[in-house]
């Protein structure tokens, strides 16, 4: 089905929006490696694989493949033909655990395993702080060499509540292969597993060109929403003043006339 799904979309991606790559020898013809790009758009878990002649696999959350009905089942083939694997959020440590189980799973098979270091999708195009949990305990574990790749501009291509996607040419930028053997059975300490995750976020960083902030995603996407909460808020309250005030001018100006 991957390779049904690849060509149905990863054939008209290319040639409708004409994704550049540079890097791509870093990629490795055969083998375990990992994937670890920065996150911009929905979009680039499907511009990455359609560029590759690989398969690469990406973890999604599990309620894509677990809605009901017809729409949730074809939502579920979508997912599983371009090469997602479902994550159970629900367990006692939620989506980390889970994604590191698959992860595993899919490098020990000698595939290609896509991973997100910032955990989600930027909030405003910058880079944010990676998560140590998953990518760094992926790569002890296995010994597979850690790729960075940067995504260029596909946020633009369709920005959050954009239906159409706007032609342009994304770009991809592929690194040299990152090695931390050196690092061989110290996943459980959490000054290396920061190292690492710090180490690849650089090379991204590096390839990408975007600004770097020292803090995660998802505390960004917070106070993103507490900042336009607020500023709904105050916006509510200046025009209802506003209609008060004018209510009570009309008030006054009756007055005035019955007087």
């Amino acid at each position: 089905m991957y390779g049904a799904m690849k060509v149905a979309i990863g054939g008209p991606l290319k040639l409708g929006f004409r994704p550049w790559v540079e890097g791509m020898e870093n990629i490795p013809a055969e083998g375990a490696a990992i994937l670890a790009s920065n996150h911009l758009s929905f979009s680039d878990s499907f511009f990455l694989p359609a560029v590759l002649d690989r398969k690469v696999t990406f973890i999604a959350k599990a309620e894509y493949f677990t809605t009901p009905g017809v729409k949730g089942k074809l939502t579920a083939a979508f997912f599983k033909g371009v090469g997602q694997l479902p994550v159970d959020r629900s367990g006692s440590r939620g989506a980390g655990e889970a994604a590191i189980k698959s992860g595993i799973e899919v490098l020990e098979r000698g595939e290609l395993f896509g991973i997100y270091p910032e955990g989600t999708r930027s909030p405003d195009g910058r880079l944010y702080r990676g998560k140590p949990g998953g990518l760094a305990r992926v790569a002890l574990a296995t010994g597979a060499p850690v790729i960075p790749v940067a995504m260029i501009d596909t946020e633009k291509i369709q920005p959050p509540g954009q239906v159409m996607p706007k032609l342009m040419r994304p770009g991809i930028r592929i690194g040299k292969p990152l090695d931390f053997s050196r690092y061989q059975g110290m996943e459980s300490d959490r000054f290396v597993l920061r190292a690492v995750t710090d180490e690849v976020m650089y090379e991204i960083m590096k390839l990408s060109g975007q600004e770097y902030v020292d803090m995660y995603a998802t505390a960004a996407k917070r106070q993103i929403a507490d900042a336009a909460k607020a500023e709904k808020a105050e916006k509510e309250k200046a025009e209802k003043a506003e209609k008060a005030e004018k209510e009570a001018q009309k008030a006054l100006e009756k007055e005035r006339g019955g007087a």
